[in-house]
């Protein structure tokens, strides 16, 4: 994140970065706030410079999960709690 505006550089907001870099607009602002984009915010609204998000874009990432997790297989638990003896349940 930027303190001061260049005025020497094109910019856009975050719903039009979202729709050009196919984002969202929750992770470009987090991306901004860590400093990994270059932007700046005035009011409520972020801007990200076009250079930045490029340059962001032309990176490989790794990619994310693909569809839900799998759930591991659990071990099966005792039933009772005293060896020897059912649970009269």
């Amino acid at each position: 994140m930027l303190k001061t505006i260049d005025p020497d550089r094109d910019y856009i907001t975050t719903p039009q970065a979202a729709q050009r870099s196919q984002l969202s607009r929750v992770y470009l602002t987090q991306l901004l706030r860590e400093g990994t984009l270059e932007g700046f915010q005035l009011a409520r609204e972020w801007f990200i410079y076009t250079d930045s998000l490029e340059k962001f874009l032309a990176t490989p990432r790794k990619s994310g999960p693909k569809g839900p997790r799998k759930k591991l297989p659990q071990e099966a638990a005792p039933r009772s709690s005293t060896p020897g003896r059912k649970n009269n349940t």
